[in-house]
């Protein structure tokens, strides 16, 4: 009879598995991992230790495999004896492999000798300009080194190459941000509209990034944003408020009338489903009634703090 680890209920300890069935390979537990791309650091160097560390000829055509997953546990985990020593097998069987050449870059980076690791891995892009990897590894030694200015000109360099890459988009944005440069980091966003347009996430970030821009034209369109981000997801809190934060904004600005009219409409409308949803929310938990009147009144308070900040938009009375 076939035995699930899960249904056993025991994946969380290995080893007592593996004690209590000793006859199921321990090969059979890391693939399962590796498919489900989870990492397990802490329980990949318990088995390493107890059963696999003296067993590696019996694991097949995995050994290989199973090598690279303990190299990346031993990282997480600072065990660098241990990688240093699959990184030397790996490296005796594969002298010219650029893959081993990477694990030997990360193991570079985590003595923190990062010189020697970035010119690994300028060896490794000089072989072969398509490979992602080094270039990303790259990037990441030079955000840890503070050297953003630098991070941003290689991340660059990478997205003219790899211009689909969302994460690459979303770290260049992040990059930006960190040094203030705002409308670059918007560029970066609307760029990630292209490949995930139906993304709420997206619209609320390129709005919020909008808004600490300033200026009507920036509000304008973070205000387009946060309304399609809540078109995409109701439940977004997060682009409501936002959304009342930019009709405010409109509605104390030199703004045309039926400007200024249809911002106060659409705060009103914006604040109404603030409250519907943090209401409800109070409503549906198991609290105490004691709990649920502080909550209310811990939004009327908010409330008016935000009417008092906008120049009292009445927003507690949605007209028709």
């Amino acid at each position: 009879m076939a035995c699930n680890v899960d249904d056993m209920g025991w994946s969380e300890n290995p080893l007592i598995f593996l004690l209590f069935f000793p006859y199921i390979d321990a090969r059979n537990l890391l693939r399962k991992w590796r498919d489900d791309n989870e990492r397990k650091s802490d329980d990949v160097m318990q088995l390493w230790d107890n059963v696999l560390s003296s067993k590696q000829n019996k694991l097949g055509n995995e050994r290989h495999l199973v090598l690279e997953q303990v190299i990346i546990a031993a990282l997480d985990c600072n065990r660098i004896e241990t990688a240093e020593h699959c990184v030397s097998i790996l490296s005796a069987e594969f002298p010219g492999s650029l893959r081993i050449q990477k694990y030997r870059s990360m193991l570079l980076e985590a003595l923190e000798r990062y010189d020697d690791a970035l010119d690994e891995l300028e060896q490794i892009i000089r072989k072969d300009e398509t490979n992602a990897a080094p270039r990303k590894r790259k990037v990441a030694i030079l955000k840890t080194q503070g050297r953003t200015a630098e991070a941003i000109k290689e991340l660059c360099d990478y997205m003219k190459v790899f211009m689909s890459d969302q994460e690459g988009w979303h770290e260049l944005c992040n990059l930006y941000l960190a040094e203030g440069e705002y409308a670059k980091a918007a560029f970066c966003m609307e760029e990630l509209l292209l490949h995930n347009p139906h993304s709420h996430l997206i619209h609320q970030r390129l709005a919020d990034i909008r808004y600490t821009m300033g200026g009507i034209d920036n509000i304008e369109m973070a205000k387009t944003h946060y309304c399609k981000a809540v078109k995409l997801n109701v439940n977004n809190l997060r682009a409501l408020y936002g959304l009342f934060l930019c009709c405010g904004h409109i509605c104390n600005s030199k703004a045309v009338v039926t400007k200024r009219k249809e911002a106060q409409k659409l705060a009103q409308w914006a604040m109404a489903q603030i409250q519907s949803r943090t209401q409800s929310a109070t409503l549906d938990s198991k609290g105490a009634h004691k709990t649920g009147k502080s909550r209310a009144a811990g939004c009327d308070d908010e409330l008016q703090a935000l009417e008092q900040a906008f120049g009292g938009l009445e927003v507690g009375k949605v007209t028709n």
